[in-house]
């Protein structure tokens, strides 16, 4: 095991409450309330410089999430293609999700889309609808969880389209502190079921069933594994796993950490899976004009936060 390994895996035994204790204080110290606190200037994607990383890096640190606005050309499409694995690659994202809709530089346009799109019709990120809470892949195997992620708008709606983002971490410390049965009953091995999926083509997205909360056993790291929809989603039928589920609603509904921002042209979120959701918005309808975020998703964990 890695040095400091048992220590952090220690943090979310339940057993442990000194560990735990020293460990929330500590972030709850450090975490931001305002989307402009982990907001930093970079100048080249594709390469950030040292002061520009320890930035970022920080900030994924103490929220698992750092916001940045690029002044280089960044709401160019073709720019954003070239450079954002570079940008990625900077913080140890390299291991690629292989996502059904993604073209073959490794990354998937989040746009407004007509029922004719191989691929991505027909799915909720690409109209201009709201997205309820969620984290990223939370339909995928625990062979292929998502754990890192870069979200970069080229074009930004002119009317909403506004994010709100949570760190897990936050999550954990708040349903352990209401009742610690909370994190027993989301930890429990099929806890959540997403359906299979058939695709157009025939093929099967196999049924997903897994906790809400799992940790790495090689670095102790928390993973959280969450969605809001109410429709092809089975939840543990149990009274303990609803008043959990019922209370994670009341933190990010509540919650002063929930951090609230809509993105412009050339700014992106890197974050290690954090908790988001997505306001409904107005596009303006023109032809390559509309709104245009690009997503990429690894996984990797961002390297260096706090492992």
């Amino acid at each position: 095991m890695k040095p400091g390994t048992k220590k952090q895996a220690a943090i979310y035994r339940l057993d442990r409450s000194e560990v735990y204790k020293h460990w929330r204080d500590d972030k709850l110290s450090h975490a931001s309330i305002d989307a402009s606190e982990i907001l930093v200037e970079i100048e080249d994607i594709s390469a950030p410089n040292p002061t520009e990383s320890a930035e970022i890096l920080k900030h994924c640190c103490h929220n698992n999430m750092a916001l940045y606005r690029c002044n280089s050309a960044c709401d160019k499409e073709q720019v954003v293609r070239n450079k954002a694995h570079a940008f990625a690659h900077h913080f140890g994202l390299h291991r690629v999700e292989q996502h059904r809709s993604m073209t073959p530089d490794g990354l998937v346009s989040i746009e407004i889309i007509d029922n004719s799109t191989e691929g991505r019709a027909g799915f909720i990120p690409y109209t201009d609808k709201p997205i309820s809470w969620h984290t990223d892949g939370y339909y995928n195997p625990t062979t292929s969880r998502i754990k890192a992620m870069i979200l970069h708008c080229v074009r930004s709606a002119p009317e909403g389209g506004i994010n709100e983002l949570f760190d897990p971490e936050l999550a954990y410390i708040a349903l352990r502190d209401e009742n610690p049965d909370y994190i027993n009953a989301l930890s429990h091995r099929r806890t959540l079921t997403i359906p299979a999926f058939a695709e157009k083509d025939g093929t099967t997205r196999a049924q997903s069933v897994g906790p809400v909360f799992t940790w790495d056993r090689y670095t102790g790291n928390l993973h959280m594994r969450f969605t809001d929809r109410k429709r092809y989603i089975e939840w543990c039928k149990d009274d303990i796993t609803a008043e959990a589920v019922g209370f994670l609603r009341h933190v990010l509904a509540n919650d002063d950490h929930v951090l609230k921002y809509k993105m412009n042209a050339g700014e992106g979120i890197i974050c290690n899976n954090v908790l988001h959701n997505r306001s409904a918005f107005e596009d303006n309808n023109k032809p390559a004009a509309g709104r245009l975020l690009m997503r990429a998703r690894y996984l990797d964990r961002i390297e260096g936060t706090c492992d």
